[in-house]
């Protein structure tokens, strides 16, 4: 058995407007694959983005909060309960590989997909809300709340959109933009820069659903702010070039 990849890399050349695509493993299943400059990156689609199943459950969060139902049932409340250092960190972790994909999918416009994996880091931010002592544990998750709702907020209305129902996309979004200006304030300067950041991303979201048909530049104009998010500044630079094509 070989462990050189220069035949896969080969057959896939990397092309940065051209570097997903969703494959079927050996079982039947369906997977993400994303080529990078210098390998392959493969995500599971559902489940676990890497497919593990810590403490034999379907995630580290799922284990968590069947340990919280286990404290209610033995206690009658969930005073007392708290999570440990180590677990915290597990989600911390766990977070980042469903923010990875998350980002992903919604390029791929698979927005159920979206609102899945963004609802799962929602339940780790209620989770270290409630029951994390630390504040340094909690801050560090807390701190990008504003980031992940809007991700949410932003998939269940284009969800909405899809489906011809632009009113309700624009309460999405307005809600969105209530929960993140109501949330506690988190001193840290990502915190704050997100915060206003996705306001003011929803706004432009919201003042853009309409029931008349998308204008080709607003929808550019849309993407490139989604690049520059996103720090993919090559698209970035083609998304600006065939806005003054437009123009």
């Amino acid at each position: 058995m070989s462990f050189d990849l220069t035949g896969l890399l080969r057959d896939w050349p990397y092309d940065s407007e051209d570097n997903m695509r969703i494959v079927q493993a050996t079982d039947g299943r369906n997977v993400l694959q994303v080529r990078q400059p210098l390998g392959v990156e493969q995500y599971e689609l559902d489940g676990r983005p890497d497919g593990a199943q810590p403490f034999d459950a379907e995630t580290v969060v799922e284990h968590l909060e069947n340990r919280l139902e286990s404290y209610r049932d033995s206690t009658g409340d969930d005073e007392g309960f708290e999570l440990t250092h180590d677990e915290c960190a597990l989600m911390q972790s766990e977070g980042i590989l469903y923010y990875y994909r998350y980002l992903l999918l919604f390029q791929l416009n698979d927005f159920e997909r979206v609102i899945r994996d963004t609802g799962h880091n929602l339940r780790i931010c209620n989770l270290l809300e409630n029951y994390c002592t630390d504040e340094e544990d909690r801050n560090a998750v807390l701190q990008f709340k504003p980031y992940i709702v809007r991700m949410n907020a932003m998939a269940r209305a284009m969800a909405q959109v899809r489906e011809e129902s632009p009113d309700e996309a624009r309460k999405i979004l307005d809600q969105a933009i209530a929960e993140i200006q109501a949330l506690d304030k988190i001193d840290s300067p990502a915190f704050q820069f997100e915060r206003v950041r996705s306001v003011n991303y929803l706004r432009s979201a919201r003042d853009q659903v309409s029931d008349r048909p998308a204008d080709p530049r607003k929808k550019l104009e849309t993407e490139l702010r989604q690049a520059v998010d996103n720090e993919d500044y090559e698209r970035a630079a083609q998304i600006r070039d065939r806005i003054r094509e437009l123009s």
